[in-house]
């Protein structure tokens, strides 16, 4: 994928301080810890798009970043919006319910949204919070793609009995991915380019 430019457009802790959409849009939620931010920045190839943390629970609010991409109509524009992550304990009990209603409002309501990518870390596996979350995306009719994180972390003969038990937890596809290798990278944008309906320049192989 040809990314020719990746930039910050907002960013919100309320539903009403969004702008409103302008292209398509693509969320990407997960628990605390996943790898989200690591995976966006490696998609869009750029260090520092989205901040990234050791500390889990950094992503406190709705981040959008516009990128634009090479099509073969010319360029294309698609946003993609980092989402809170769920499921980190130490937060309070009032953040964690705040941020509830934040997530399932932006994924319910959003009028530019086209799909969401779930991040499951492939050490962990399915969590509660992770079927949860694809139960409620199937309820209100928002594509999920998801995305098996972290998968250099574990030793290459236990990478595809993960995968495979991971495909059969939630019964879907599920796209392996490193954002240290980039393994994964060229299937991601793939599947978030057919779910905005933007027509790829080429194929390209994995890293």
């Amino acid at each position: 994928m040809d990314v020719l430019d990746a930039e910050f457009i907002a960013g919100a802790t309320a539903l009403g301080q969004l702008p409103a959409p302008t292209f398509a849009e693509v969320a990407f939620a997960g628990r605390s810890n996943v790898g989200k931010s690591s995976l966006i920045n490696d998609l869009v190839r750029r260090k520092r798009l989205v901040r990234t943390s050791s500390a889990p629970g950094c992503t406190r609010a709705i981040n959008i970043f516009r990128v634009r991409v090479r099509t073969d109509a010319g360029e294309a524009h698609l946003d993609l919006v980092d989402l809170p992550g769920y499921g980190y304990a130490q937060r309070s009990k009032a953040e964690r319910k705040s941020w509830g209603p934040l997530i399932e409002g932006f994924l319910r309501e959003r009028p530019g949204l086209r799909g969401t990518v779930v991040i499951i870390d492939i050490r962990r596996g399915l969590q509660d919070d992770d079927a949860q979350l694809l139960e409620f995306l199937d309820s209100i009719g928002v594509t999920p793609i998801l995305v098996a994180t972290k998968i250099d972390k574990l030793p290459p003969s236990k990478r595809k009995p993960a995968m495979a038990k991971l495909r059969k937890q939630v019964g879907r596809s599920v796209t392996p991915y490193s954002a240290v290798t980039g393994y994964g990278r060229e299937a991601l944008w793939s599947r978030l380019l057919e779910a905005s309906s933007i027509e790829r320049a080429n194929d390209s192989p994995e890293p």
